[in-house]
């Protein structure tokens, strides 16, 4: 029997965006490019629109990886200006710097939402080790992908299993939000419609 739900809030939670860059984008083949795009400028977008703390990195931006995808310098350029560069580091919660960066932003919050590329190799690593570390962890799913099915398929049993929860971006969506009638839950009901259910006829 799960322990009793304790939703996560945009007061207890950090938002970390791993690895959107415009190379790995290209590994990802189990789901779009439009989907990873349009759900992690959700993600970005909720981020901002409740204040909630945000640390990007990147792995060999000068490399096939490449830079961040564009969406991100634009909807957070302050983060992005921040971001941590990983020299190739595969588990970023190995990478000095960004770990810091990570407990600075939580400052005591406990909650941890996660996305990225890809999830079979940059997410399900640091995903393990934030539990490990004591962190709630909640990676969106949706938000990022792998090579193929059985990679994302693995990777997300190897999270769970060490109790990682996975969601996608209309669940959290829901979560945060609570109250669709609130200030918060209508700015995300049309971040939502914006960058994901008026797209739908595109996928």
């Amino acid at each position: 029997m799960p322990e009793k739900f304790t939703p996560f809030t945009p007061q207890d939670s950090v938002m970390l965006l791993i690895d959107h860059q415009q190379g790995t984008l290209d590994f990802c083949r189990n789901i779009s490019r439009t989907t990873i795009v349009q759900n992690a400028r959700a993600l970005a977008r909720i981020a901002k629109a409740l204040d909630m703390p945000v640390v990007l990195t990147t792995s060999q931006e000068d490399h096939a990886q490449g830079p961040l995808i564009p969406d991100m310098q634009e909807i957070l350029p302050e983060a992005y200006e921040a971001r941590i560069k990983r020299s190739g580091m595969a588990n970023a919660w190995h990478d000095e710097n960004y770990r810091n960066a990570v407990l600075k932003a939580a400052d005591g919050r406990k909650n941890i939402i996660m996305a990225g590329l890809t999830n079979d190799v940059c997410i399900v690593y640091p995903s393990i080790s934030m539990v490990e570390e004591g962190f709630n962890v909640q990676v969106v799913q949706d938000a990022g992908g792998s090579p193929n099915a059985i990679g994302e398929d693995a990777a997300r049993r190897r999270w769970e299993n060490y109790g990682v929860v996975t969601t996608s971006t209309n669940q959290l969506v829901a979560e945060l939000g609570v109250d669709w009638s609130t200030e918060a839950g209508g700015k995300l009901i049309q971040i939502t419609f914006e960058e994901v259910i008026s797209h739908l006829d595109e996928m």
